[in-house]
């Protein structure tokens, strides 16, 4: 049975933030299909937002989400991708539907600014973690329980995965790829992808 890849979006969201991971994904599924013809996809890839609208991401580009926060199937890796979050910060049905979606998810994995929001939802409290370069002295002021770490492509503490930023988001779903699915699957889908994997941490 496939496992569910839900992308979290929101206005200002970072457009490959959730871009890369949804490519990934599915590209992953579109491979690995390929190789075993006839057996399920490893992943059903849909994104999820506070409401069925049209999203506003930076630089302008015009998203609709499948779902919103409840009405989508259940989650088995909860991605949630960076941009400007102040405003999705402020909001308490958001960071409380993230924190019971993690509770039952397999994964969680943050990308870039993503992690404001994980730290928000208490998923990263006396954890380890990362996040884009430019806002790590932030995350470290907002979230002194995290231990923040710099220099690194992703972090990974079992249930929660953090990304820097970026391109970084998609060496992270690659690995989640690896770590679900194998390392074959992982390498033919960045290869696929024409993407060189950045595999190893910073």
């Amino acid at each position: 049975m496939a496992r569910a890849v839900g992308i979290y979006i929101f206005d200002d969201v970072e457009v490959l933030d959730f871009a890369g991971p949804f490519e990934v994904f599915s590209t992953a599924s579109r491979v690995k299909s390929r190789l075993q013809p006839g057996f399920p996809k490893p992943f059903e890839v849909f994104t999820v937002a506070d409401n069925v609208r049209t999203i506003r991401a930076r630089g302008g580009l015009m998203v609709q989400p499948h779902f919103d926060i409840t009405n989508h199937p259940g989650i088995d890796v909860l991605i949630i991708p960076g941009g400007v979050v102040t405003a999705e910060l402020q909001k308490e049905t958001v960071i409380d539907w993230i924190a019971q979606t993690a509770h039952s998810a397999t994964v969680t994995a943050s990308v870039c600014t993503g992690a404001f929001l994980l730290g928000r939802a208490g998923l990263l409290r006396g954890k380890s973690a990362t996040t884009h370069w430019e806002d790590i002295a932030d995350l470290r002021t907002m979230f002194p329980d995290i231990n923040v770490q710099a220099e690194t492509r992703w972090v990974d503490t079992g249930p929660v995965v953090t990304s820097a930023g970026i391109s970084a988001g998609i060496d992270t779903c690659l690995y989640l790829v690896e770590r679900l699915e194998g390392e074959e699957l992982a390498f033919r889908t960045a290869r696929q992808m024409e993407y060189n994997w950045q595999r190893p941490r910073w």
